[in-house]
């Protein structure tokens, strides 16, 4: 039986300018994401660029310039949309070749349900005897994309691991039209672990001292949540699960250290549950072939009503501005997009209604304006105007920066102004009261800086 799968294999291997003749005018096309990008299927598909009109192009987070971007920038032959943008992607779109999809991460499966691909191209490793090729560390919405595409094309690169989960993390060789095998492929993109500046460590030693035994973690991207898992791992905490979106290098560091049992979770108890694998060598020789680590696509591990049911939720986000009000802003500078909103809604709300969790987001409280020689606060009056807000007032929790944690929840609005100048720089609080005052959310009783109240 296995030699019929391999002799089907065969019959549906190609290079990667044939595998993407499939592609016609008008359609959709998804591409590879994160870590795992379709660059050879990239290449090629560019190279067709004046046989096609209006190939809309669907990526997430692609670490590279994509080629179908930068040989058409009038836009008449390829169109990139993106669901959550990353360094390369804006550099794309400050050259105007790229457009935001807007999401929520668990609702993305759903969003190809609705309206399918018509090519989707993805990685894989090696395709095993029973004719099932693996689907590594980038889960997304990958299976969604699979279940409704009218065509899928595979790039099975020799150095991705295998990576267990459900049926969404393995794909029959039935189902593929073509295949390109890479060899000697330089994927998964192995990334470099993020160094936390001090203030990242002050940020994160405020956080850790809220986690309990038993905790449910999901860490965010950035230097302050890989710090809380290098404290963790040599704190006394212990039997801490893990459902997250990203899973990242300070996972491994805490398992190492004994910290991640899995075995207090109510879902999925004994195992590590993540949508996504990204980071170091390390971090992906850790994932392969592991028992111990699942990943899933975003209308599980991203679903509130899924994540809630684990008790004790500790997801810590990272943001880039905090209004007056408590709105959260962790996607875009006025209209300039610098990611998606992702699983920061999903994560948060869900943490809120764990028995015992906590959504906590984190920044520095202000950056330094070399030219003017003064901080300014990333705790501000109000938003650039097309700011896109990723969490509003009404759900944000915890917020955190190294000047302190405070909770929203349950707080009025001058309540929440005092919590938030609380925690904001102290070059920057006699402008931000000035602001709350204007804005009638200020109370002369207000215990943070009475003498300007």
């Amino acid at each position: 039986m296995s030699g019929s799968y391999w002799n089907e294999y065969r019959s549906k291997l190609c290079s990667a300018d044939e595998a993407v003749k499939i592609v016609k005018s008008g359609d959709r096309v998804n591409f590879g994401q994160i870590v795992t990008p379709t660059l050879e299927l990239d290449q090629a598909l560019a190279k067709r660029r004046d046989e096609l009109q209006n190939v809309y192009i669907i990526s997430s987070s692609m670490m590279h310039y994509c080629e179908c971007a930068k040989c058409d920038p009038g836009q008449q032959h390829f169109i990139m949309n993106d669901l959550s943008f990353s360094v390369a992607e804006r550099k794309m779109q400050a050259d105007g070749l790229v457009y935001h999809i807007p999401e929520v991460l668990h609702e993305i499966p759903e969003f190809f349900r609705r309206r399918p691909s018509d090519v989707v191209f993805c990685c894989a490793a090696p395709m095993d005897d029973r004719g099932y090729l693996n689907l590594s560390v980038t889960g997304l919405s990958l299976g969604a994309q699979l279940e409704t595409a009218r065509h899928i094309v595979v790039e099975v690169h020799d150095t991705l691991p295998r990576v267990h989960g459900p049926h969404t993390q393995y794909l029959h060789i039935s189902k593929v039209d073509r295949v390109v095998e890479v060899e000697n492929s330089q994927l998964p993109l192995h990334l470099p672990v993020i160094e936390p500046t001090d203030i990242d460590k002050q940020i994160a030693e405020h956080i850790v001292e809220v986690i309990e035994d038993g905790a449910c973690l999901q860490l965010g991207v950035g230097g302050t949540p890989n710090y809380v898992g290098t404290i963790i791992a040599g704190s006394d905490l212990k039997d801490l699960g893990v459902h997250t979106e990203l899973l990242a290098d300070a996972y491994v560091e805490m398992y190492e250290a004994g910290k991640i049992t899995n075995m207090k979770k109510t879902l999925n108890v004994g195992v590590s549950v993540a949508n996504f694998a990204m980071g170091s060598k390390k971090l992906y020789e850790f994932v392969d072939d592991n028992p111990l680590v699942h990943v899933y696509n975003t209308d599980y591990t991203n679903d509130p009503y899924v994540i809630m049911q684990n008790d004790k939720v500790i997801s810590i986000c990272s943001c880039i501005n905090v209004d007056i009000l408590g709105q959260v802003s962790s996607e875009s500078v006025g209209r300039r997009q610098i990611s998606g909103t992702g699983g920061q809604m999903d994560y948060h709300f869900a943490a809120f209604h764990s028995e015992g969790g906590k959504g906590i987001v984190c920044l520095p409280s202000a950056r330094f304006n070399k030219k003017t020689g003064k901080y300014e606060s990333n705790i501000v009056p109000s938003f650039i105007p097309g700011t896109v807000v990723s969490l509003p007032i009404s759900l944000t929790g915890y917020v955190v920066t190294e000047y302190g944690m405070v909770n929203l929840k349950a707080k009025s609005t001058w309540e929440r102004a005092e919590a938030l100048v609380s925690i904001s720089h102290p070059d920057c609080q006699d402008e931000l009261v000035k602001a709350c005052r204007e804005a009638n959310i200020w109370r002369k009783s207000n215990k943070i800086l009475g003498s300007a109240g």
